[in-house]
């Protein structure tokens, strides 16, 4: 699937560094192929977010996403594929653990995509009930992650 790709994670980190050095706070760039978009937060927001899809996949799986996650409302769901990591570096503990109460803003976990590092929130306040996902697992778009009670 590596062939397939229209940019490789060096081509998205150049990308971002030039977004970075710039005034600009936000990118979107779209092909036939491809979608992209970078924003940039400020003060505690600081650092880069992405967003892509591929041309041809991207509504079905939108749909099935927001299908899955109607089905189950008390599931966390992965907001872009990617690696989904339960701590923010190796050798740190987890966000939340079963048993925590969480909020609608609460950091759950980060979904790593092409090289950036992207925040999962709970979403709705809760108590974790259930991780579905092992650290450092390849998720896609929409999979529940956690279960909340």
């Amino acid at each position: 699937m590596s062939g397939d790709l229209p940019l490789t994670a060096e081509d998205v980190a150049e990308i971002a560094a030039i977004i970075e050095a710039s005034p600009y706070r936000e990118l979107d760039l779209s092909t036939r192929r491809f979608r992209l978009r970078l924003s940039r937060g400020d003060g505690a927001d600081a650092g880069l977010t992405q967003e892509w899809q591929w041309a041809g996949t991207a509504p079905d799986a939108a749909v099935a996403a927001d299908a899955d996650h109607a089905a189950d409302p008390d599931a966390v769901p992965a907001p872009l594929p990617g690696t989904f990591y339960h701590a923010p570096q190796p050798g740190a503990p987890p966000f939340v653990a079963v048993g925590d109460e969480v909020g609608p803003e609460t950091v759950v976990g980060i979904v790593e995509t092409m090289k950036l590092m992207n925040p999962v929130h709970a979403g709705r306040a809760g108590t974790l009930a259930e991780v579905l996902v092992p650290n450092a697992t390849m998720v896609a778009r929409g999979q529940p992650l956690f279960r909340l009670a």
